[in-house]
């Protein structure tokens, strides 16, 4: 698989490699999808989900790292075919599929969820801002797929009870990620931030008996 390049600074750490491929995983993209996601960024999950999707819509509610987005896109061979920029006025630039990438992916400078496509088949949030009005836009849009990263722990804990209360909750994942590195002629590890992943979507049916409200197993 090609790698993903990000050789543009968004003063934001992107998602790591590693929980990229686990959220993919999870996303489970197909050429027919729709995939939506809420803060771009530097762009790493959207050029990897435009690898997997047949349509990205990309939400970034800042211009700057909206920018830093198109940037990383065409770095990756997504060329804008309107000018150079994402919008900024909450309009969209659409990168060209020319290079032989299957996706028609646009970059919105836009909050959710109001920014957010009616017609989403899998839906990524790589924060929590306003969370639960973009989870109540996916139960309302019928989204497939749900997948919310989160790096704190109380958060993921309230993430985990809207999921629920929504009927949306299928997994929370928590994995931890360490990097060799080498200290006097062996190998030592430095660790990651662990990072909480929901899992969900409008069609997990069986959300409700498989998971107690004391967040165990039944």
């Amino acid at each position: 698989m090609a790698q993903t390049r990000l050789p543009h600074d968004a003063k934001a750490g992107p998602t790591k490699p590693e929980v990229r491929a686990v959220t993919l995983a999870k996303l489970d993209l197909a050429p027919d999808d729709h995939f939506a996601e809420v803060g771009s960024c530097t762009g790493a999950v959207t050029i990897e989900a435009a690898r997997r999707a047949g349509r990205v819509t990309a939400l970034e509610r800042k211009p700057g790292r909206a920018e830093t987005t198109v940037k990383n896109l065409a770095a990756n061979g997504l060329e804008l075919r309107a000018g150079g920029a994402a919008a900024t006025d909450g309009g969209v630039r659409e990168p060209s599929t020319a290079t032989g990438q299957q996706a028609d992916v646009e970059v919105r400078v836009a909050e959710a969820p109001e920014g957010l496509p009616g017609d989403a088949d899998a839906l990524f949030l790589g924060g929590s801002r306003n969370y639960e009005a973009v989870l109540d836009r996916a139960v309302e849009t019928g989204v497939d797929r749900v997948v919310m990263n989160v790096s704190r722990l109380e958060v993921a804990g309230a993430a985990a009870a809207a999921f629920r209360d929504r009927d949306l909750l299928d997994e929370v994942v928590q994995f931890q990620v360490s990097h060799g590195y080498e200290l006097a002629g062996a190998t030592s590890f430095d660790s990651e931030n662990p990072v909480y992943m929901l899992v969900g979507g409008t069609d997990s049916e069986d959300a409700t008996p498989d998971i107690a409200t004391d967040g165990g197993r039944r």
